[in-house]
Protein backbone atom coordinates (compact mmCIF):
# COMPACT_ATOMS: atom_id res chain seq x y z
CA UNK A 1 0.00 0.00 0.00
CA UNK A 2 1.74 3.19 -1.18
CA UNK A 3 0.12 6.74 0.22
CA UNK A 4 0.10 9.94 -2.24
CA UNK A 5 -0.65 13.47 -1.74
CA UNK A 6 -3.88 15.59 -2.23
CA UNK A 7 -1.89 18.30 -3.56
CA UNK A 8 -0.31 16.16 -6.10
CA UNK A 9 3.27 17.45 -5.18
CA UNK A 10 4.99 14.51 -3.11
CA UNK A 11 6.51 10.96 -4.33
CA UNK A 12 4.75 7.96 -3.43
CA UNK A 13 5.34 6.62 0.34
CA UNK A 14 4.96 3.62 2.23
CA UNK A 15 2.92 4.20 5.58
CA UNK A 16 5.98 4.25 7.96
CA UNK A 17 7.01 7.76 6.08
CA UNK A 18 3.53 8.84 5.73
CA UNK A 19 2.89 8.41 9.67
CA UNK A 20 7.01 9.38 10.00
CA UNK A 21 6.15 13.03 8.37
CA UNK A 22 2.81 13.49 9.63
CA UNK A 23 1.51 15.52 6.83
CA UNK A 24 2.92 16.62 3.14
CA UNK A 25 6.13 18.50 3.41
CA UNK A 26 5.03 20.66 0.59
CA UNK A 27 1.73 21.11 1.62
CA UNK A 28 -1.24 18.47 1.42
CA UNK A 29 -1.82 15.44 2.92
CA UNK A 30 -1.41 11.62 2.58
CA UNK A 31 -4.05 9.47 1.78
CA UNK A 32 -4.01 5.53 0.63
CA UNK A 33 -3.42 5.18 -3.28
CA UNK A 34 -6.69 2.62 -3.36
CA UNK A 35 -8.81 1.74 -0.27
CA UNK A 36 -8.98 -2.25 0.45
CA UNK A 37 -12.15 -4.16 0.37
CA UNK A 38 -13.37 -6.12 2.89
CA UNK A 39 -15.46 -9.15 1.10
CA UNK A 40 -19.01 -10.98 3.02
CA UNK A 41 -16.21 -13.69 4.38
CA UNK A 42 -13.70 -11.47 5.99
CA UNK A 43 -16.61 -9.17 7.25
CA UNK A 44 -18.62 -12.42 8.81
CA UNK A 45 -15.30 -13.77 10.42
CA UNK A 46 -15.03 -10.24 12.01
CA UNK A 47 -18.58 -10.41 13.46
CA UNK A 48 -17.62 -12.24 16.66
CA UNK A 49 -13.93 -11.28 17.36
CA UNK A 50 -12.51 -8.57 20.08
CA UNK A 51 -11.86 -5.06 19.00
CA UNK A 52 -7.77 -5.98 19.25
CA UNK A 53 -8.83 -8.68 16.42
CA UNK A 54 -11.10 -6.23 13.96
CA UNK A 55 -7.74 -3.65 14.62
CA UNK A 56 -5.53 -6.13 13.39
CA UNK A 57 -8.08 -7.10 9.78
CA UNK A 58 -7.98 -3.47 8.97
CA UNK A 59 -4.45 -2.31 10.33
CA UNK A 60 -3.13 -5.64 7.66
CA UNK A 61 -4.65 -3.98 4.88
CA UNK A 62 -3.40 -0.72 5.22
CA UNK A 63 0.12 -1.12 6.60
CA UNK A 64 1.34 -3.66 4.11
CA UNK A 65 4.70 -2.60 4.94
CA UNK A 66 4.42 -3.62 8.87
CA UNK A 67 4.40 -7.37 9.79
CA UNK A 68 1.75 -9.00 11.30
CA UNK A 69 3.87 -9.38 14.84
CA UNK A 70 4.89 -5.23 14.28
CA UNK A 71 1.10 -4.98 14.25
CA UNK A 72 0.09 -7.25 16.90
CA UNK A 73 2.74 -5.40 19.27
CA UNK A 74 1.27 -2.14 18.99
CA UNK A 75 -2.50 -3.33 19.52
CA UNK A 76 -1.55 -4.88 22.61
CA UNK A 77 0.31 -1.63 23.85
CA UNK A 78 -2.59 0.90 23.13
CA UNK A 79 -5.46 -1.28 23.67
CA UNK A 80 -5.33 -2.76 26.88
CA UNK A 81 -7.30 -2.61 30.16
CA UNK A 82 -4.96 -0.01 31.79
CA UNK A 83 -5.46 2.42 28.76
CA UNK A 84 -9.15 1.47 29.12
CA UNK A 85 -11.61 1.55 31.67
CA UNK A 86 -14.13 -0.67 29.52
CA UNK A 87 -13.60 -4.26 28.43
CA UNK A 88 -15.44 -3.81 25.30
CA UNK A 89 -13.67 -0.29 24.75
CA UNK A 90 -16.61 1.44 22.67
CA UNK A 91 -19.38 0.40 24.12
CA UNK A 92 -22.92 1.19 22.93
CA UNK A 93 -25.95 2.25 24.76
CA UNK A 94 -29.63 1.71 23.41
CA UNK A 95 -31.54 4.46 24.27
CA UNK A 96 -34.42 3.34 22.16
CA UNK A 97 -35.14 1.28 18.96
CA UNK A 98 -33.66 3.14 16.07
CA UNK A 99 -31.03 5.42 18.61
CA UNK A 100 -28.13 3.74 19.95
CA UNK A 101 -24.77 6.23 21.60
CA UNK A 102 -21.21 4.64 20.72
CA UNK A 103 -19.07 6.12 23.41
CA UNK A 104 -15.92 6.35 22.49
CA UNK A 105 -14.40 8.27 25.86
CA UNK A 106 -13.29 5.28 28.12
CA UNK A 107 -10.23 5.66 27.64
CA UNK A 108 -7.77 7.70 29.84
CA UNK A 109 -8.19 11.45 29.20
CA UNK A 110 -12.28 11.04 28.65
CA UNK A 111 -11.91 11.97 24.82
CA UNK A 112 -12.70 9.71 21.56
CA UNK A 113 -8.97 11.30 20.48
CA UNK A 114 -7.96 8.41 22.86
CA UNK A 115 -9.06 5.79 20.74
CA UNK A 116 -6.52 6.90 18.36
CA UNK A 117 -3.88 8.63 20.08
CA UNK A 118 -3.27 5.63 22.46
CA UNK A 119 -2.10 4.05 19.29
CA UNK A 120 -0.54 6.55 16.95
CA UNK A 121 2.62 6.73 19.51
CA UNK A 122 3.44 3.20 19.17
CA UNK A 123 3.13 2.98 15.38
CA UNK A 124 5.61 6.35 14.83
CA UNK A 125 8.05 4.53 17.41
CA UNK A 126 7.70 1.71 15.00
CA UNK A 127 7.90 3.73 11.88
CA UNK A 128 11.06 5.27 12.85
CA UNK A 129 12.40 2.09 13.55
CA UNK A 130 11.41 0.57 10.30
CA UNK A 131 12.69 3.61 8.27
CA UNK A 132 16.18 3.48 10.79
CA UNK A 133 15.27 6.99 11.53
CA UNK A 134 17.48 8.05 14.26
CA UNK A 135 16.74 11.88 14.69
CA UNK A 136 14.63 13.55 17.43
CA UNK A 137 11.00 13.68 16.62
CA UNK A 138 9.07 17.09 17.65
CA UNK A 139 5.41 16.36 17.27
CA UNK A 140 3.40 19.80 16.94
CA UNK A 141 -0.53 20.03 18.19
CA UNK A 142 -3.02 22.43 17.41
CA UNK A 143 -5.90 21.43 19.71
CA UNK A 144 -9.67 22.86 20.55
CA UNK A 145 -9.32 20.85 24.07
CA UNK A 146 -9.22 17.18 23.47
CA UNK A 147 -6.91 16.31 20.84
CA UNK A 148 -4.24 17.95 22.92
CA UNK A 149 -4.36 16.20 26.19
CA UNK A 150 -4.77 12.82 24.50
CA UNK A 151 -1.52 13.50 22.48
CA UNK A 152 0.14 14.61 25.94
CA UNK A 153 -1.03 11.55 27.68
CA UNK A 154 -0.06 9.22 24.38
CA UNK A 155 2.88 10.42 24.20
CA UNK A 156 4.43 11.26 27.74
CA UNK A 157 7.92 10.43 28.63
CA UNK A 158 8.83 8.54 25.09
CA UNK A 159 12.25 8.80 24.46
CA UNK A 160 13.66 10.65 20.96
CA UNK A 161 10.08 12.31 20.90
CA UNK A 162 8.94 16.07 22.29
CA UNK A 163 5.48 17.39 22.06
CA UNK A 164 4.54 20.83 21.83
CA UNK A 165 0.74 21.76 22.41
CA UNK A 166 -0.95 24.42 21.08
CA UNK A 167 -4.67 25.64 22.62
CA UNK A 168 -6.72 28.63 22.27
CA UNK A 169 -6.79 30.30 25.75
CA UNK A 170 -9.98 31.26 25.81
CA UNK A 171 -11.31 28.22 23.68
CA UNK A 172 -11.53 25.36 25.87
CA UNK A 173 -13.16 24.33 28.87
CA UNK A 174 -11.89 24.59 32.57
CA UNK A 175 -11.81 21.28 32.42
CA UNK A 176 -9.65 20.94 29.60
CA UNK A 177 -7.19 23.25 30.38
CA UNK A 178 -6.64 21.63 33.26
CA UNK A 179 -6.15 18.69 31.74
CA UNK A 180 -3.20 20.33 29.66
CA UNK A 181 -1.38 22.41 31.85
CA UNK A 182 -1.12 19.80 34.79
CA UNK A 183 0.31 17.19 32.47
CA UNK A 184 3.76 16.20 33.68
CA UNK A 185 6.38 13.94 31.91
CA UNK A 186 9.82 14.96 30.58
CA UNK A 187 9.05 15.75 27.18
CA UNK A 188 5.60 17.84 27.44
CA UNK A 189 4.73 21.04 26.47
CA UNK A 190 1.46 23.18 26.57
CA UNK A 191 1.14 26.85 24.89
CA UNK A 192 -2.00 28.32 25.31
CA UNK A 193 -2.41 30.66 22.18
CA UNK A 194 -4.22 34.21 21.85
CA UNK A 195 -7.16 33.47 18.99
CA UNK A 196 -9.16 30.75 18.70
CA UNK A 197 -8.71 27.40 17.30
CA UNK A 198 -8.43 27.93 13.09
CA UNK A 199 -5.32 30.63 14.49
CA UNK A 200 -3.99 27.66 15.81
CA UNK A 201 -3.96 25.08 13.21
CA UNK A 202 -3.32 27.52 10.86
CA UNK A 203 0.07 28.68 12.98
CA UNK A 204 0.96 24.38 13.14
CA UNK A 205 0.37 24.35 9.06
CA UNK A 206 2.55 27.28 8.77
CA UNK A 207 5.65 25.68 10.66
CA UNK A 208 4.80 22.75 8.87
CA UNK A 209 5.27 24.32 5.01
CA UNK A 210 8.78 26.60 6.08
CA UNK A 211 11.14 25.14 4.44
CA UNK A 212 13.52 27.74 6.25
CA UNK A 213 12.53 26.79 9.33
CA UNK A 214 12.51 22.75 9.35
CA UNK A 215 15.96 23.35 7.68
CA UNK A 216 17.32 24.79 10.67
CA UNK A 217 15.87 22.19 13.04
CA UNK A 218 17.48 19.28 10.44
CA UNK A 219 20.76 21.10 11.00
CA UNK A 220 20.05 20.03 14.55
CA UNK A 221 18.68 16.24 13.74
CA UNK A 222 15.48 17.09 14.51
CA UNK A 223 12.17 16.12 12.53
CA UNK A 224 8.86 17.42 12.74
CA UNK A 225 5.52 15.53 12.76
CA UNK A 226 2.22 16.07 14.23
CA UNK A 227 -0.51 14.10 16.48
CA UNK A 228 -3.27 16.16 14.85
CA UNK A 229 -5.91 13.41 12.13
CA UNK A 230 -3.81 15.51 9.50
CA UNK A 231 -1.21 12.47 10.63
CA UNK A 232 -2.84 9.05 8.52
CA UNK A 233 -1.53 7.07 11.81
CA UNK A 234 -4.22 9.35 13.18
CA UNK A 235 -7.06 8.82 11.41
CA UNK A 236 -6.65 4.86 10.38
CA UNK A 237 -7.58 3.56 14.55
CA UNK A 238 -10.76 5.76 14.05
CA UNK A 239 -12.23 3.35 11.41
CA UNK A 240 -11.87 0.71 13.82
CA UNK A 241 -14.61 1.66 16.11
CA UNK A 242 -17.38 2.01 12.95
CA UNK A 243 -16.56 -1.68 12.20
CA UNK A 244 -16.97 -2.57 16.23
CA UNK A 245 -20.23 -0.73 16.50
CA UNK A 246 -21.84 -2.13 13.45
CA UNK A 247 -20.70 -6.05 14.66
CA UNK A 248 -22.24 -4.65 18.37
CA UNK A 249 -25.19 -4.39 16.84
CA UNK A 250 -25.39 -7.55 14.54
CA UNK A 251 -24.65 -9.76 17.48
CA UNK A 252 -27.26 -8.54 19.69
CA UNK A 253 -29.96 -9.12 16.95
CA UNK A 254 -30.79 -5.08 16.55
CA UNK A 255 -30.16 -5.39 12.69
CA UNK A 256 -28.92 -8.47 10.49
CA UNK A 257 -26.25 -8.79 8.82
CA UNK A 258 -25.89 -6.31 5.57
CA UNK A 259 -28.82 -4.06 7.03
CA UNK A 260 -27.55 -0.81 6.23
CA UNK A 261 -27.13 1.63 9.20
CA UNK A 262 -26.56 5.35 9.61
CA UNK A 263 -23.87 7.75 11.91
CA UNK A 264 -24.41 10.71 13.41
CA UNK A 265 -21.14 12.42 14.31
CA UNK A 266 -20.50 15.62 15.89
CA UNK A 267 -18.27 17.28 13.57
CA UNK A 268 -15.36 19.82 13.88
CA UNK A 269 -12.23 19.12 11.96
CA UNK A 270 -13.79 16.27 9.80
CA UNK A 271 -11.67 13.10 10.90
CA UNK A 272 -13.76 11.25 12.70
CA UNK A 273 -16.19 11.84 9.83
CA UNK A 274 -13.78 10.93 7.45
CA UNK A 275 -13.12 7.59 9.00
CA UNK A 276 -16.20 6.17 8.88
CA UNK A 277 -16.37 6.87 4.93
CA UNK A 278 -13.14 5.12 4.71
CA UNK A 279 -14.98 2.28 6.57
CA UNK A 280 -18.02 2.37 4.31
CA UNK A 281 -15.58 2.39 1.21
CA UNK A 282 -13.86 -0.79 2.59
CA UNK A 283 -17.45 -2.60 2.50
CA UNK A 284 -19.25 -1.27 5.83
CA UNK A 285 -23.05 -1.13 4.91
CA UNK A 286 -23.54 2.64 5.42
CA UNK A 287 -26.69 4.32 4.38
CA UNK A 288 -25.85 7.99 5.10
CA UNK A 289 -23.25 10.05 7.78
CA UNK A 290 -24.56 12.86 9.53
CA UNK A 291 -22.65 15.35 9.99
CA UNK A 292 -23.78 17.15 12.86
CA UNK A 293 -22.57 20.62 13.36
CA UNK A 294 -22.93 23.14 16.71
CA UNK A 295 -23.65 27.29 15.65
CA UNK A 296 -19.70 26.96 13.62
CA UNK A 297 -21.95 25.56 10.91
CA UNK A 298 -19.90 25.72 7.71
CA UNK A 299 -19.89 22.69 7.06
CA UNK A 300 -23.54 22.27 7.37
CA UNK A 301 -24.04 25.32 4.74
CA UNK A 302 -21.30 23.37 2.65
CA UNK A 303 -22.94 20.51 2.02
CA UNK A 304 -26.54 22.38 1.08
CA UNK A 305 -24.61 24.56 -1.16
CA UNK A 306 -21.01 23.59 -2.30
CA UNK A 307 -19.07 26.88 -0.80
CA UNK A 308 -17.25 26.76 1.42
CA UNK A 309 -17.04 30.25 3.34
CA UNK A 310 -14.79 31.29 6.43
CA UNK A 311 -16.34 34.59 5.85
CA UNK A 312 -18.72 34.66 8.86
CA UNK A 313 -18.99 35.38 12.38
CA UNK A 314 -16.98 32.72 15.16
CA UNK A 315 -19.06 31.64 17.42
CA UNK A 316 -17.62 30.61 21.07
CA UNK A 317 -20.12 27.58 22.10
CA UNK A 318 -20.69 24.83 24.79
CA UNK A 319 -18.74 22.24 22.43
CA UNK A 320 -15.57 23.99 21.71
CA UNK A 321 -13.89 20.93 20.25
CA UNK A 322 -16.24 21.87 17.27
CA UNK A 323 -15.58 25.59 16.70
CA UNK A 324 -13.63 25.25 13.90
CA UNK A 325 -14.51 27.10 10.64
CA UNK A 326 -11.43 25.30 8.84
CA UNK A 327 -12.13 21.56 8.46
CA UNK A 328 -8.60 19.91 7.42
CA UNK A 329 -9.99 16.61 6.67
CA UNK A 330 -12.40 17.98 4.39
CA UNK A 331 -9.38 18.34 1.85
CA UNK A 332 -9.32 14.12 1.77
CA UNK A 333 -12.96 13.84 1.52
CA UNK A 334 -12.91 16.50 -1.43
CA UNK A 335 -9.96 14.71 -2.81
CA UNK A 336 -11.80 11.42 -3.11
CA UNK A 337 -15.28 13.21 -4.44
CA UNK A 338 -12.83 14.36 -7.36
CA UNK A 339 -11.45 11.10 -8.15
CA UNK A 340 -8.18 12.15 -6.57
CA UNK A 341 -8.07 15.06 -9.21
CA UNK A 342 -5.31 17.67 -7.55
CA UNK A 343 -4.96 20.37 -10.08
CA UNK A 344 -8.90 20.75 -8.81
CA UNK A 345 -8.01 20.83 -5.21
CA UNK A 346 -5.52 22.86 -5.38
CA UNK A 347 -7.46 25.46 -6.98
CA UNK A 348 -10.11 25.31 -4.66
CA UNK A 349 -7.47 25.61 -1.78
CA UNK A 350 -5.51 28.16 -3.28
CA UNK A 351 -8.75 30.62 -3.18
CA UNK A 352 -9.79 29.52 0.09
CA UNK A 353 -6.11 30.98 1.01
CA UNK A 354 -6.50 33.97 -1.08
CA UNK A 355 -10.38 34.73 -0.58
CA UNK A 356 -11.37 33.28 2.03
CA UNK A 357 -13.52 31.02 0.39
CA UNK A 358 -14.25 28.41 -2.64
CA UNK A 359 -17.22 27.05 -4.32
CA UNK A 360 -17.12 23.34 -5.50
CA UNK A 361 -18.17 21.80 -9.13
CA UNK A 362 -22.06 20.53 -9.16
CA UNK A 363 -20.68 17.17 -9.78
CA UNK A 364 -18.57 16.77 -6.53
CA UNK A 365 -21.35 18.12 -4.28
CA UNK A 366 -23.84 15.48 -5.69
CA UNK A 367 -21.46 12.86 -4.92
CA UNK A 368 -21.55 14.10 -1.16
CA UNK A 369 -24.47 14.60 -0.87
CA UNK A 370 -25.00 10.41 -1.48
CA UNK A 371 -22.99 9.75 1.48
CA UNK A 372 -23.22 12.74 4.27
CA UNK A 373 -26.43 14.75 5.73
CA UNK A 374 -25.31 17.80 7.26
CA UNK A 375 -27.61 19.82 10.05
CA UNK A 376 -26.68 21.33 13.28
CA UNK A 377 -27.88 22.36 16.57
CA UNK A 378 -27.66 25.76 17.87
CA UNK A 379 -27.20 26.88 21.91
CA UNK A 380 -30.57 26.18 23.56
CA UNK A 381 -31.41 23.16 21.74
CA UNK A 382 -27.99 21.57 22.62
CA UNK A 383 -29.08 22.12 26.37
CA UNK A 384 -32.89 20.97 25.57
CA UNK A 385 -31.30 17.59 24.34
CA UNK A 386 -29.33 17.05 27.46
CA UNK A 387 -32.25 17.64 29.90
CA UNK A 388 -34.85 15.58 27.12
CA UNK A 389 -32.05 12.96 26.81
CA UNK A 390 -32.29 12.37 30.47
CA UNK A 391 -35.62 12.90 31.29
CA UNK A 392 -36.58 10.01 29.08
CA UNK A 393 -33.89 7.77 29.56
CA UNK A 394 -31.77 8.43 32.27
CA UNK A 395 -28.92 8.83 29.52
CA UNK A 396 -26.17 12.02 30.63
CA UNK A 397 -25.12 13.41 27.21
CA UNK A 398 -22.39 15.91 26.71
CA UNK A 399 -22.43 18.90 24.45
CA UNK A 400 -21.24 18.26 21.77
CA UNK A 401 -22.96 14.70 21.75
CA UNK A 402 -26.13 16.08 22.45
CA UNK A 403 -25.58 18.49 19.08
CA UNK A 404 -25.45 14.71 17.09
CA UNK A 405 -28.55 13.53 18.81
CA UNK A 406 -30.16 16.75 18.20
CA UNK A 407 -29.75 16.54 14.37
CA UNK A 408 -30.33 12.57 14.20
CA UNK A 409 -33.86 13.19 15.67
CA UNK A 410 -34.30 15.78 13.38
CA UNK A 411 -33.86 13.51 10.41
CA UNK A 412 -35.45 10.48 11.09
CA UNK A 413 -33.16 8.00 9.18
CA UNK A 414 -33.93 4.77 10.49
CA UNK A 415 -31.43 3.14 13.08
CA UNK A 416 -28.64 5.44 13.67
CA UNK A 417 -25.50 5.11 15.79
CA UNK A 418 -23.98 8.77 17.25
CA UNK A 419 -20.39 8.60 17.81
CA UNK A 420 -20.33 10.40 21.61
CA UNK A 421 -16.75 11.89 21.38
CA UNK A 422 -16.65 12.85 25.10
CA UNK A 423 -17.61 12.25 28.46
CA UNK A 424 -19.78 14.57 29.78
CA UNK A 425 -17.78 15.40 32.95
CA UNK A 426 -15.12 17.41 30.72
CA UNK A 427 -17.76 20.25 30.32
CA UNK A 428 -19.77 19.90 33.51
CA UNK A 429 -21.12 23.63 33.90
CA UNK A 430 -22.99 22.89 30.70
CA UNK A 431 -24.07 19.60 31.20
CA UNK A 432 -24.85 20.33 34.52
CA UNK A 433 -27.15 23.70 32.67
CA UNK A 434 -29.23 21.41 30.77
CA UNK A 435 -29.78 19.10 33.45
CA UNK A 436 -31.31 21.93 34.76
CA UNK A 437 -28.96 23.73 37.66
CA UNK A 438 -26.63 26.27 37.06
CA UNK A 439 -23.45 25.87 39.09
CA UNK A 440 -20.10 28.26 37.41
CA UNK A 441 -16.76 26.09 39.16
CA UNK A 442 -16.41 23.48 36.89
CA UNK A 443 -15.69 20.72 39.90
CA UNK A 444 -18.37 21.60 41.97
CA UNK A 445 -20.63 20.65 38.88
CA UNK A 446 -18.60 17.48 38.12
CA UNK A 447 -19.47 15.99 41.64
CA UNK A 448 -23.50 17.34 41.27
CA UNK A 449 -23.51 15.52 37.45
CA UNK A 450 -22.61 12.07 39.45
CA UNK A 451 -25.09 12.72 42.50
CA UNK A 452 -28.11 13.71 39.63
CA UNK A 453 -27.00 11.31 37.68
CA UNK A 454 -25.37 8.30 39.52
CA UNK A 455 -22.83 7.61 37.92
CA UNK A 456 -19.02 7.51 38.25
CA UNK A 457 -16.82 10.23 37.72
CA UNK A 458 -14.64 9.93 35.16
CA UNK A 459 -10.90 9.18 36.32
CA UNK A 460 -9.53 11.66 33.86
CA UNK A 461 -11.74 14.47 35.48
CA UNK A 462 -11.44 12.95 39.00
CA UNK A 463 -9.46 15.54 41.34
CA UNK A 464 -7.49 17.39 38.70
CA UNK A 465 -8.26 20.82 40.46
CA UNK A 466 -5.73 19.44 43.27
CA UNK A 467 -2.82 18.92 40.68
CA UNK A 468 0.03 21.43 40.00
CA UNK A 469 0.10 23.87 37.09
CA UNK A 470 3.03 22.79 35.16
CA UNK A 471 2.51 24.59 32.02
CA UNK A 472 1.83 28.66 31.89
CA UNK A 473 3.61 29.37 28.29
CA UNK A 474 1.22 31.68 26.14
CA UNK A 475 1.85 33.47 23.14
CA UNK A 476 0.16 34.61 19.53
CA UNK A 477 0.31 33.05 15.99
CA UNK A 478 2.83 35.33 14.80
CA UNK A 479 5.19 33.86 17.58
CA UNK A 480 5.05 30.34 18.03
CA UNK A 481 7.78 29.43 15.76
CA UNK A 482 9.58 31.77 17.92
CA UNK A 483 8.19 29.48 21.21
CA UNK A 484 9.05 26.18 19.06
CA UNK A 485 12.62 27.48 19.10
CA UNK A 486 12.74 28.55 22.49
CA UNK A 487 11.38 25.18 23.64
CA UNK A 488 13.98 23.41 21.53
CA UNK A 489 16.71 25.65 23.20
CA UNK A 490 17.25 26.68 19.55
Amino acid sequence: MKYISTRGNYEKVNSAKAITLGMVPNGGLFIPESIPKLNTEEMDKMINTSYQEITANIFNKFLTDFTNDEIEEVIKKAYNNVNFDDEDLTPIKKLNDNLYIMELWHGPTAAFKDMALQMLPHLLIKSKEKLNAKEETVILVATSGDTGKAALEGFKNIEGIKIIVFYPEEGVSEVQKLQMNTTNGNNTYVVALKGNFDDCQTGVKNIFSDNEFKAKLDAENIKLSSANSINWGRLLPQIVYYFKAYFDLVKKGEIKKGEKINFSVPTGNFGNILAGYYAKRMGLPVNKFICASNENKILTDFFETGIYDTKREFHKTMSPSMDILISSNLERFLFEMTDKNSEKLNGWYDKLQKTGKFQIDEESLKKMKEIIIAGFCDEKETLKTINETYNKYNYVLDTHTSVAVKVANDLKLGKIIVNSTASPYKFSTNVLKGLGEKMQDEMKAVERISEISKTEIHRAVEGIDKKEIIHKRKTTQNEMKKVVLEILGK
